[in-house]
């Protein structure tokens, strides 16, 4: 190809995804098939949501106003914010694309951990930044080592609490130290993507209460809210730092389907209250399985957990050899972890159907690997 192409550019790899239902289903045929990848609400949308969208459908020839102000007004209320302190976007990884965008230059330092959201990766690699990986201590952020890797090079720290795909939450206090340690320049990334299952354990940071000169906040409806094929999040921070990303974000989004879901998702207490509950169970049941086989995992705060495997090679069989039975998990090599497999909660049914298929896998694994003694078959 004769049309210039920058070397960050040239050097990027297409991301992949989950492996899609419809995929799976042509490629396999399996007699049933449940997804739990990509930590999805398996309650699907709230229906007061679906309502508001089938009502917005007739102005679908409208454009969006750019700056959603029925949506920032119900966030900055609920939030209790200014209406300036908040600006909504496609998701958290468009939020964050644009963050980068708007505080940093092509080759600036970003300092994130080894392990965490893949966006940050795909984000930062696609925009040409530098990315400084810290590991993971136990699974969990080292903050105290995240803090030390700041230089005068650094213009963004990104933070998922909890952390994605470990599930693993820091505690207020421990966030408190490491802003303390941050200077001013540099900006915070607090990715909460899945806040509304972590917000009721003790400690929990809750960072839209917490304000700092250099932390902004990124939420989605993408997980709890179930609204993850609509593409909708926002960002909370200081009003100068989201003024500047009202500057590089694209104009006409969200769509006005998912503004209008968004209203009445963030009303709909008894779904939320729902989905919590059954979150609840299906984690405890997976967890249960889990522990009957001796497979270790972190403590997760979030709706998923993530299995560790002896090897890579027994990870990617474990997750493979599930998909040939009809459930999709994600083998989580590419975030930097490939020991882990990640299953987020499902329906009632689909978690005993999931506890089968893991069962039948876990012996099948015992028949073809050599795994550590203290996986029991």
């Amino acid at each position: 190809m004769k049309i210039h192409v920058p070397e960050f550019v040239r050097n990027l790899q297409t991301y992949k995804p989950g492996k899609p239902i419809a995929e799976l289903a042509r490629e396999k045929k399996p007699a049933r098939i449940v997804k739990l990848a990509s930590n999805e609400n398996p309650l699907g949308p709230s229906p007061k949501a679906m309502a508001a969208i089938e009502q917005e459908l007739a102005n679908s020839h409208r454009y969006v106003e750019p700056r959603a102000p029925r949506l920032v007004e119900k966030l900055a209320g609920l939030h209790k914010v200014s209406t300036g302190s908040i600006v909504c976007g496609h998701g958290s990884d468009s939020l964050i694309a644009y963050i980068i965008n708007a505080f940093s230059n092509e080759g600036d330092e970003i300092v994130t951990s080894r392990g965490t959201f893949i966006g940050i990766y795909v984000s930062a690699n696609k925009l040409g930044r530098r990315l400084k990986l810290v590991d993971l201590k136990d699974y969990a952020f080292d903050l105290e080592a995240i803090a030390d890797a700041v230089s005068e090079q650094t213009r963004i720290v990104y933070l998922a609490n909890p952390n994605n795909p470990t599930g693993m939450m820091f505690p207020r206090d421990a966030f408190k130290s490491f802003m303390g340690q941050i200077p001013e320049s540099t900006l915070v990334i607090l990715d909460e993507a899945y806040h509304l299952y972590a917000e009721g354990r003790p400690g929990y940071p809750d960072g839209v209460r917490l304000s700092y000169p250099n932390l902004i906040v990124c939420r989605t409806l993408s997980k709890a809210y179930g609204l993850a094929g609509l593409r909708i999040g926002y960002a909370v921070g200081p009003e100068e730092v989201i003024e500047q990303i009202y500057k590089v974000k694209l104009p006409f989004e969200p769509n006005n389907l998912a503004q209008a879901a968004a209203l009445e998702a963030l009303k709909d207490d008894d779904f939320l209250a729902k989905t919590a509950k059954l979150n609840v169970w299906s984690l405890a049941k997976l967890q249960k399985v889990f522990d009957a086989h001796g497979i270790q995992y972190p403590e997760s705060a979030a709706n998923f957990i993530m299995t560790l495997w002896p090897t890579e090679e027994i990870a990617k069989s474990f997750a493979d050899e599930c998909l040939n039975n009809g459930l999709i998990l994600r083998h989580v090599a590419s975030f930097g972890i490939p020991e882990g497999v990640r299953i987020n909660s499902g329906t009632e049914d689909e978690t005993e159907f999931a506890v089968e298929v893991i069962e039948r896998v876990i012996r099948h694994i015992h028949q073809h690997h050599a795994l550590d003694k203290s996986i029991k078959g």
